[in-house]
């Protein structure tokens, strides 16, 4: 008996919140009517709550699981909640209860039975959504010192174990380390590991003297793919928050894209206080959808997700707060991991009630083709993609050239 007596306890706690939540409504709608006014208390003729029912998506689903967890609504309840604030599992409709159990990194094999068409997905699928609660991975290298003092801008780059040159590029050019325009610049790159199963060559030792050359590669030891991605989002940001929580602004991106860093030092130096603590720029993508044509890099069958996308800032980089990035961490447990990192870091933040912002410096679409071998075309920009390393460093000498003039 004691199971049925928390689920109407609980029952009777939300209506109760209900009812008062009408109140102040109807109350604040007459706008406390005086003589002559309508002061009839009006009664909803429907619940104010639909019962909640699973979506046909499964990330959805797995959404709605960890919006029920953290919902202050039900879960500041006196009836029936545990001390870490979550609901126990006899209050949660069945369908909610269904992997919670599951260590966070064990394969969850009831993933095949969850989806009708789990069989027909391509392996990266299958391999994302086993391991969908996963987190936590092993830090095999790290840079302790980077953020000792607590630099102005942190320059993470995405990267894989493979990409040696465009590496020493970015460092001989916009990833260069050190002052500049009297303010500290520091660098990382973030890698996973390249696997035998991906069929990479073993480039470990290679990697071992590139880290003990430059000390700026941050790793974990987790599969390095595509899907991937949204992995090393949070674990980057658990990194921020544990190792470099003084940082300032950080520029997040590809390394195969060239940054304008004195421009984008520039644009925060007059930043306004207000405006630099909910800082989030890019080029961003408003009203979009998963793809649904398999032959896209970026397909999502309607299985796994349905809906549309947030606004998000595309993935070949954005500049962002060091304030807005610990926020993003602690929201980001509120949030399913997704396979595309650029949305998921939409996902969240939306979570927080924010947006990204548009910039027209940052043209992850590349600029026009007769435009691209003009230097001056780059000096007002704060980002073009894609540059391969040699156009990198030809570009940073452009920018440099004090005999560069510009209208």
């Amino acid at each position: 008996m004691h199971g049925p007596r928390r689920k109407m306890k609980v029952a009777g706690t939300i209506m109760t919140v209900n009812i008062f939540l009408f109140i102040v409504l109807e109350v604040s709608r007459s706008g406390g009517q005086g003589k002559g006014g309508d002061s009839k208390l009006h009664v909803p003729s429907k619940r104010f709550w639909a019962r909640l029912a699973p979506s046909t998506g499964f990330w959805n689903r797995e959404q709605q699981k960890l919006d029920l967890l953290h919902n202050p609504v039900v879960t500041n309840t006196s009836a029936g909640v545990t001390s870490g604030g979550v609901l126990p599992f006899d209050l949660l409709p069945d369908w909610l209860n269904d992997t919670l159990g599951l260590e966070a990194c064990e394969p969850d094999p009831r993933v095949a039975v969850q989806l009708k068409d789990y069989n027909q997905l391509p392996q990266r699928f299958k391999d994302f959504l086993s391991y969908l609660r996963c987190r936590s991975y092993p830090m095999v290298v790290d840079q302790p010192h980077i953020c000792q003092d607590g630099p102005f801008l942190l320059l993470a780059i995405k990267s894989l174990m493979p990409h040696f040159d465009r590496r020493q590029a970015i460092r001989e050019s916009w990833g260069r380390a050190g002052l500049l325009a009297n303010r500290t610049v520091a660098t990382v790159f973030l890698l996973g590991n390249a696997t035998a199963g991906d069929h990479f060559p073993d480039l470990s030792a290679m990697l071992q003297y590139e880290s003990a050359q430059h000390r700026d590669l941050l790793q974990w030891d987790y599969r390095d793919t595509f899907f991937n991605l949204t992995v090393k989002e949070v674990l980057f940001q658990h990194w921020v928050d544990t190792s470099c929580p003084q940082v300032s602004f950080i520029f997040k991106g590809d390394d195969d894209v060239f940054v304008n860093t004195p421009r984008i030092l520039d644009f925060l130096k007059g930043l306004p206080p207000a405006k630099a603590r909910d800082l989030f720029i890019g080029d961003v993508i408003t009203h979009a959808g998963p793809h649904r044509d398999k032959r896209v890099k970026y397909y999502i069958p309607e299985t796994m997700f349905v809906g549309m996308y947030p606004p998000y800032a595309g993935g070949g980089g954005y500049l962002y707060s060091g304030d807005l990035a610990r926020r993003l961490h602690a929201v980001s447990h509120q949030v399913a991991l997704y396979p595309i990192d650029d949305v998921y870091t939409g996902m969240c933040l939306r979570k927080l009630g924010l947006a990204p912002e548009k910039h027209k410096g940052f043209r992850t679409f590349d600029v026009e083709e007769k435009f691209r071998g003009n230097p001056c075309t780059y000096k007002g920009l704060m980002l073009v993609h894609p540059r391969t390393p040699q156009d990198m460093i030809k570009i940073w000498g452009w920018l440099n050239d004090p005999k560069l003039k510009c209208q």
